[in-house]
């Protein structure tokens, strides 16, 4: 047997079996590479390398010959002592296999089984091994005579002669294409699981805030006391705030939501949150804060990443219905290919929500990031917190780990890649100027905005609320109509804000016309208006920054974008600096 320290070229004549029978490295456990093992674990017993006495392919009279040519296994031999490294014998199974005669598939490189879809990358790796004379086991998408395609399980080791002389490469292969198959159903229907998991809680939670919400209207339709009247709104007003931010919370964990991030420390934010934290915990909890000073800053929606601290901190609180201590802390993380996972290997912060509370079991750990999926009681909790905090970490290009025990408690980290130098870079003082030097409306003007949205009774609303505040207002009901009307209006009475619906039927949609407008007149604010972001998501950075309101928006709100967005004066304003991270992506 050959000693498995030394390389194939470093054996000696003493080395060869005595008795002519080859002889071989065995495998030992050895992970050939990173893809699974044609026999589904790591070999123990099979030869990674083989020795052999009698080279000669010539003579095929022996029981081995026999075997091989019987084995429903596709075998081959290359020599990669001639040029391209050829196939020197196939057996009959891999002919099955592959559907070739016996001379279209000597003398040539097995690359003929390849395709437009295979993966480049393992194809790389198996060319890499080869020229390093090394065994190696994985996967590749190979294609038959007649065009069809099969993945191909491939197991390919040296053969050396006594003097340590390469004489061959030995392929073994197995069609796994039923597996993945059926691996690739099971992902598909595990996703459509999640997917009606995820409907029917959404129907379930709307229905019972749309019954608060059409009760309490009923109600208020039918009384004359202004008491009963007040209550009775006030209710409804309370569903609506949970419906809209259950939609956050939905669209942050699709990944579909605009968020506005900027460079920030993780340690200043969390201390200045801090009070807000500390009130939404029991008094039998203690909150203990162990951040780090000088971290590098991440790129981060603030408001978001505060809402996810929230969700994850009271999700400790609540594992421990008996008290204990939270810890919320901050460190830097450096991330090898080994650790990094789905990242890219390099620098991270983290932030850090530890209790000791009753931990997860196993199973419970598994499932703790799908949406809708919660161990509290009926009315306790929506499902959404952990799975909201993965999709805005995902789209930040972090990720969310878990680490729970079984009465042991439960630590949640968030990661978050360090932010690059132009990222951090802030508002310029040119920008500054700009504002500071936009020349004031005359004393007694009235601001005259353009509404474009195309939803009757959301028109009225916004019409209703600007009208009320003293705003003049012109309406439209789409974005050709809304252009025709600015550009029929704006000449004689100047219209200073363009708000308009983001998705819009027919043609033009709320950026589009945006940009129509803007170049017509630089001056002109526009503020945009949106309860899905999708067109802001996948469309990445745009050449001008965007002010967005999301639907539903509450009066107050839409007052106080309006009034920033009259005040910037068109694009010369001061804007937070558009970031090199980009947009999410879904």
């Amino acid at each position: 047997m050959a000693d498995d320290s030394q390389h194939p070229t470093e054996r000696t004549a003493s080395d060869a079996p005595l008795t002519g029978q080859a002889t071989g490295v065995p495998s030992a456990g050895t992970i050939d590479s990173g893809h699974d093992d044609p026999i589904g674990r790591p070999g123990l017993h099979h030869w990674r390398e083989s020795t052999i006495t009698r080279p000669g392919l010539d003579d095929r009279g022996n029981v081995f010959f026999a075997a091989i040519e019987m084995t429903r296994m596709p075998m081959i031999l290359t020599d990669p002592n001639q040029d391209d490294n050829p196939i020197a014998f196939a057996n009959k199974a891999f002919l099955d296999l592959t559907g070739y005669e016996e001379a279209e598939v000597l003398g040539r490189n097995c690359r003929f089984l390849q395709g437009s879809q295979t993966d480049r990358g393992a194809v790389a790796e198996l060319r890499e091994a080869i020229e390093a004379r090394q065994s190696i086991a994985l996967e590749l998408l190979n294609y038959r005579r007649d065009g069809s395609p099969f993945w191909n399980a491939v197991f390919i080791g040296p053969v050396y002669d006594v003097e340590g002389n390469l004489l061959y490469f030995f392929a073994s292969q197995l069609d796994v294409t039923r597996r993945r198959n059926v691996e690739q159903s099971y992902r598909q229907a595990q996703k459509m699981e999640s997917i009606g998991q995820l409907t029917a809680g959404l129907a379930h939670d709307f229905n019972n805030l749309l019954q608060v919400v059409n009760g309490n209207l009923d109600l208020l339709s039918a009384v004359t006391d202004s008491d009963k009247a007040k209550r009775y709104v006030a209710a409804a007003q309370s569903a609506a705030e949970r419906g809209a931010k259950l939609t956050r919370q939905l669209l942050a964990f699709a990944r579909k939501t605009r968020l506005e991030p900027r460079a920030i420390d993780l340690s200043h934010l969390v201390t200045e949150f801090s009070e807000v934290i500390e009130s939404s915990v029991s008094k039998y909890v203690d909150l203990h804060l162990s951040l780090r000073r000088g971290l590098p800053h991440v790129v981060v929606d603030p408001d978001q990443l505060e809402m996810a601290l929230l969700n994850i901190v009271n999700n400790a609180r609540d594992a421990m219905p008996n008290g204990g201590e939270v810890t919320i802390g901050t460190r830097r993380l450096s991330l090898t290919p080994e650790t990094a996972r789905e990242l890219a290997p390099g620098d991270y912060v983290v932030l850090e929500v530890k209790d000791e509370g009753t931990g997860m079991p196993p199973e419970v750990l598994e499932r703790a990031v799908e949406p809708f999926f919660t161990t509290k009681g009926v009315g306790q909790g929506t499902g959404l917190g952990l799975a909201m905090a993965s999709g805005f970490l995902r789209q930040f290009g972090g990720r969310l780990d878990i680490e729970s025990e079984d009465g042991r408690g439960t630590s949640v980290m968030m990661i978050f890649p360090v932010a690059r130098p132009s990222e951090e870079a802030g508002t310029s003082d040119a920008s500054v100027d700009a504002l500071n030097a936009a020349p004031a409306q005359p004393r007694g003007y009235v601001e005259h905005v353009l509404i474009v949205e195309d939803n009757d009774e959301v028109l009225a609303v916004a019409s209703e609320i600007l009208t009320s505040a003293g705003y003049r207002v012109t309406t439209a009901i789409s974005g050709e109509q809304g252009l025709k009307t600015f550009e029929k209006v704006h000449p004689d009475n100047h219209i200073d804000l363009l708000f308009t619906d983001l998705v819009m039927p027919g043609g033009m949609n709320g950026l589009m016309l945006a940009d129509a407008v803007m170049e017509r007149d630089p001056s002109v604010s526009v503020l945009l208006t949106t309860g899905y972001n999708e067109e802001l998501v996948v469309n990445g950075p745009r050449k001008r920054a965007t002010d967005v309101l999301s639907k539903p928006y509450r009066r107050t709100e839409l007052l106080d974008r309006v009034r920033q967005a009259l005040n910037r004066r068109g694009s010369g304003g001061p804007r937070r600096t558009p970031s090199d991270f980009g947009a999410a992506q879904a």
